[in-house]
């Protein structure tokens, strides 16, 4: 348990970087057809509708530019695993990885007691979990629900509102400042908008780090590939841990059914495609789930058109 709080700690301390469930019997593909009465437009935004959880009274963020992949406490062969395909799916969807030696912004632990890690790192490391920001966390009963609520995996991220043009942290964090510190306009963020407006804005949510913990004794039953990319989906997404995704056919249930998914589905590579290629510049948070659910039906397309063109040419 102490290198598994040293190793935590090592992250937590390091600074921040600038509707219901479907009615189906079977697990829904991400297909062009009339599933149960419904159009595949409709299920996209009750996909995105159902596991998308931003942070309060914010849009949803995730990771601008670089990501570097830590793991810790499991054997060496594993750990490089791990690494290696989170860091694969993140360049898939557009990110940088960084190489050896990086400073981990994503860290994955490993223990037999996730819930008394879980409650050591919150009680000893609190303003790491919760930094006083406005829009930067899920709130303190998502909190005590990371701590309190077993779960194979279970994770738990930052994000921090900046301003799109510049890069500028958008909101007050306690203790941060810019300047002489001297005034209470030191520790105000000044953003300079290029055009006022109603309905869009230049700030935007960026995902800053990501705790990761795995209880060693609940996953057994899937095989590392399926650990990895469960891991990849919830640490590069702002992912709802009591969403009822039992409709879709996502890695998201391969705790439930490990038989259904052997990697992320297609809903799971449409819905990062389509988090990473939305504009999310709406000041209305439904807008903004709109523009992603958009956004997967047209990496929905692209998917369908590679399966197409890889299908063999029929025989003269």
């Amino acid at each position: 348990m102490m290198i598994e709080l040293f190793l935590a700690g090592a992250l937590l301390l390091a600074p921040p970087q600038t509707s219901g469930p479907v009615v189906s019997q079977d697990p829904v593909q991400l297909e062009d057809v009339v599933v149960s009465g419904r159009t595949l437009d409709s299920l996209i935004r009750d996909f995105v509708g159902e596991v998308a959880e931003p942070n309060r009274n914010r849009g949803l963020a995730r990771w601008k530019d670089r990501v570097c992949v830590g793991v810790a406490n499991l054997d060496g062969e594993v750990a490089r695993y791990l690494s290696d395909r989170i860091s694969t799916v993140a360049e898939d969807v557009g990110l940088s990885v960084g190489g050896p030696g990086c400073t981990p912004n994503i860290l994955v632990i490993a223990t037999a007691d996730a819930g008394d890690l879980a409650r050591q790192l919150t009680e000893e490391r609190r303003r790491a979990f919760r930094m006083g920001g406005a829009g930067m966390d899920r709130g303190g009963a998502a909190l005590r629900d990371f701590v309190e609520t077993d779960r194979p995996v279970r994770w738990w991220q930052l994000a921090i509102p900046v301003d799109s043009e510049t890069g500028d942290i958008a909101v007050r964090i306690p203790g941060v400042c810019t300047g002489a510190c001297v005034s209470a306009a030191d520790y105000a963020p000044q953003i300079a908008v290029a055009s006022a407006s109603r309905l869009t804005t230049q700030i935007v949510d960026n995902l800053t780090r990501a705790i990761v913990i795995v209880d060693v004794d609940e996953v057994s039953d899937v095989s590392v590939l399926q650990l990895a990319d469960y891991i990849a989906m919830v640490s590069l997404a702002q992912i709802d841990p009591k969403a009822d995704t039992s409709g879709y056919a996502t890695i998201l249930n391969v705790f439930q059914a490990p038989e259904t998914s052997d990697s992320l589905t297609d809903w799971d590579l449409a819905y990062l495609d389509g988090l990473y290629g939305a504009e999310r510049n709406h000041l209305a948070t439904q807008a903004d789930r709109n523009e992603i659910a958009n956004s997967i039906r047209r990496s929905h397309e692209r998917l369908r058109e590679r399966d197409e063109a890889e299908q063999p040419a029929p025989a003269e």
